[in-house]
């Protein structure tokens, strides 16, 4: 890998005596990593089922290292929603943020959904996770994964970040910044990263993530804790970004992590001239743990200053106003919380408490999509499916992941089920590989009519 000089030459400043055995993890693949999907599976279980290579990655409970022949992304395990690919040491940020059941939680640049995801798992349905990214098109992919994980309680944004500071005020416990970075940490997994850094690098970035930080400090309410983090080396970017936000807002100090494992690499304040504790925040090395370079800010706002914003509630309906949907429901146990209602052109979602009026944001989607009433009929959508646990819904067909028939479901393709136990014929079926869900489908004279969402079905 053909390094540009300046960027070596940084890097052999900042590392002295390490800079060749760091030079030398450029000679060594990259590694892969998936992470289990707690909402719907123990990492224990998965264990059992997994048909992968599979080592642990020591600093993140439910991730793990695979191998390239394994190709996760294209076992019917995937499109169940058991597990998201993703880079280990991209793990970090939402591991380390200390999320709880019923907090208020904001991604703030979350495509396509490698960290909101996990703070999904970690909201247990409750409370609310804001997922955010200016990109439209880079949104949909959030949208996309945050419903094949079963998260019900998100709010799906595409917005700039001052235009949700306007909107949201000081609400949010927890929020999480992975910035837009020059992506240096980033060069063996994806080379093609060198002619970007060489285009935009460190001094273009720095100056977007530090008005990015700014904005997300004024959206945290007092007490509450931000992380941010980077895929990039570079000081300007890392250090430099956190003691900026520090000189401009002292109601900010840093929380340290950097002995959390002993992989991980203090922060070095002295190349911005920053103040010591900027020390503990972590800087992840190639060449001293296995996962490309990260670096990750844990920080946390005074009780004091400006209080805690609350937003106006947006209109919501009672189930009993949708009696298809009432209907439906009747022998389904679904464990969601489904008090309150939208419709928007026939389309029904079920929204979390905490969300507020949204009249003025761009959004994809509020809560959990659960489907359309059709000519005084109820059809569940691909998100609802998916939130839901094999024991909630009365009809079943599960077959097992070897059974050919999982994948002709995946390509969109009409399945012979004759011979398996059907409860009720011509009924909504919820179509399962080994017990996890993965879409509808509708009964047909032995043939299982596929509703299996069109823009997820498998090309191949």
């Amino acid at each position: 890998m053909q390094l540009p000089s300046t960027f070596a030459g940084r890097m052999e400043k900042i590392l002295g005596t390490e800079y060749d055995e760091f030079m030398r993890s450029y000679e060594q693949k990259r590694l892969y990593g998936l992470r289990v999907n707690n909402r719907k599976i123990s990492t224990e279980q998965f264990l059992k089922i997994a048909p992968f290579h599979l080592t642990r990655i020591p600093w993140i409970e439910n991730g793990f290292y695979y191998e390239e022949q394994d190709q996760p992304g294209k076992h019917p395990y995937y499109s169940a929603g058991l597990y998201y690919l993703q880079e280990p040491s991209a793990m970090t940020p939402a591991n380390i943020l200390p999320v709880n059941p019923g907090e208020r939680v904001l991604d703030l640049c979350a495509a396509p959904g490698g960290k909101s995801t996990e703070l999904g798992v970690k909201l247990k349905g409750q409370g609310l996770l804001v997922a955010n990214d200016i990109s439209a098109s880079r949104a949909k992919a959030l949208l996309k994964n945050i419903e094949l994980f079963g998260i019900p309680n998100a709010l799906i944004t595409s917005e700039p970040p001052v235009n949700l500071m306007r909107y949201f005020g000081a609400y949010f416990d927890k929020i999480l910044i992975d910035a837009p970075c020059s992506g240096e940490g980033m060069f063996r997994k994806d080379p093609s990263m060198i002619k970007s850094w060489e285009k935009n690098g460190p001094e273009f970035y720095a100056k977007i993530q530090r008005e990015i930080i700014l904005q997300a400090a004024a959206m945290l309410k007092p007490g509450g804790q931000m992380l941010y983090s980077t895929c990039t080396f570079s000081a300007e970017e890392d250090e430099g970004t956190i003691e900026y936000l520090l000189s401009e807002d002292p109601s900010f100090h840093v929380i340290p992590i950097a002995g959390r494992y002993e992989g991980f690499a203090p922060a070095k304040p002295e190349l911005v001239g920053g103040r010591e504790e900027i020390r503990g925040c972590v800087r992840i090395w190639p060449h001293r743990m296995n996962g490309e370079g990260h670096f990750v800010a844990l920080l946390q706002k005074d009780e004091s200053g400006a209080s805690e914003a609350s937003l106006e509630n947006s209109e919501a309906r009672r189930i009993f106003e949708f009696p298809e949907l009432a209907e439906f429901l009747k022998p389904v146990r679904t464990g969601l919380n489904l008090e309150r209602l939208e419709a928007r052109q026939e389309k029904i979602s079920a929204l979390p408490a905490e969300m507020g009026d949204l009249k003025g944001l761009h959004y994809l989607r509020t809560g959990l999509y659960l489907g359309e009433l059709k000519k005084k009929r109820f059809e569940p959508s691909q998100a609802f499916a998916m939130a839901l646990e094999k024991e909630a819904f009365p009809a079943i067909i599960s077959l097992p992941s070897e059974d050919i028939r999982v994948r002709k479901y995946l390509k969109g393709e009409t399945i012979d089920v004759s011979g398996l136990p059907i409860l009720a014929s011509g009924s909504w079926q919820l179509v399962c590989v080994d017990g996890y869900p993965l879409g509808w489908g509708k009964l047909t004279n032995g043939n299982l009519k596929n509703k299996y969402h069109p823009g997820w079905r498998w090309q191949s």
